[in-house]
């Protein structure tokens, strides 16, 4: 059994030996890396990328990428291409053909299929002696050193230099494109993500009561509005505008400091001109707004007339925190 030091120096070597592989792409990219890019950001049909083994999987990653950043993409495994699935290439896509040694039989036995069909074939490959390089239009070189793994035959290195190199080809396309984070969130609807970059204050302050009183409403008339609505504070409204908010905190200082609460109202109590959010806003600047200001709730407005309150929960519950 080795020990702890022992363990985290092969991890620290492991990390080493892959991150000079990534560097030592740099240097390798030549003029056809940017022909790729020129190609697919013209290309009528979809990319197509196809490997065998953990090439493979890295080319499902890629089409994954590459279809969250705004260009359409398909995984074939090479397996399955020569069983039928060669049906997925259309006439106007492009071929992605990712293999570390260039060849592997089910590479090879692909490539002719790939070259009568007459669609433009990108190698991402290790050997530029392979068949494969040999027999492509264009080449993304990831030849490496080694692999980390000390026997020089797992793909690590390889591997990681190939998923690069698609991240390379991804970021590229989507800044050619001037792909925005509003883009980005029409491919993201689902998740924490997707809601930080579409969710409006109003799609959350909707579901909420609206709790307001009047600056002169009584302390009884403030507590039972707050209690009824649940959501730790009211609104004080003159002429449907937002003049000041009550939380539970300024009803805990209040009875701190008055001994009699007759004769008391909303306007003396209440937090004057306090922070607002118009409803069209990202639900996401709300939470910022609160985190700046140390709040848990904002008023919310509808072109300066009273909309609702959202309040930290609601942003908690949809996972945008």
């Amino acid at each position: 059994m080795k020990s702890s030091f022992e363990i985290l120096a092969i991890a620290h070597n492991t990390l080493r030996i892959e991150a000079d592989g990534i560097s030592g792409l740099i240097p390798l990219l030549k003029n056809d890396f940017a022909v790729i890019v020129e190609t697919i950001l013209d290309l009528k049909g979809r990319v197509i990328i196809t490997g065998v083994g953990k090439s493979a999987i890295i080319a499902q990653k890629i089409v994954a990428t590459l279809n969250s950043t705004g260009t359409p993409s398909v995984y074939m495994h090479a397996g399955d291409a020569i069983h039928g699935d060669l049906g997925i290439i259309q006439r106007d896509d492009l071929v992605i053909c990712i293999s570390n040694s260039g060849n592997t039989p089910e590479i090879k036995v692909l490539i002719p299929f790939l070259r009568q069909s007459g669609n433009t074939l990108v190698a991402m490959v290790g050997d530029l002696e392979s068949t494969l390089a040999k027999q492509a239009d264009f080449i993304m070189n990831t030849t490496i050193q080694s692999e980390a793994c000390p026997n020089n035959l797992a793909p690590t290195t390889s591997t990681t230099a190939q998923l690069a190199l698609g991240d390379a080809l991804a970021v590229c396309l989507l800044e050619c494109r001037e792909f925005s984070s509003a883009d980005f969130a029409r491919f993201h609807p689902g998740g924490s993500l997707g809601k930080r970059l579409y969710l409006k204050v109003a799609d959350l302050a909707v579901n909420n009561e609206k709790p307001k009183v009047l600056p002169t409403a009584s302390i009884r008339s403030v507590l039972v509005e707050i209690t009824r609505n649940r959501l730790g504070a009211v609104a004080v409204l003159e002429e449907d505008k937002v003049t000041g908010i009550i939380t539970d905190g300024d009803i805990r200082r209040m009875l701190e400091k008055y001994d009699s609460l007759e004769g008391i109202t909303a306007h003396d109590v209440m937090g004057k001109n306090p922070r607002t959010i118009a409803k069209d806003e990202l639900a996401v600047n709300a939470l910022e707004l609160m985190r700046a200001n140390n709040i848990t709730q904002l008023p919310v407005t509808d072109s300066g007339r009273y909309f609702g309150i959202v309040h930290l929960h609601d942003l908690l519950k949809e996972g945008i925190i």
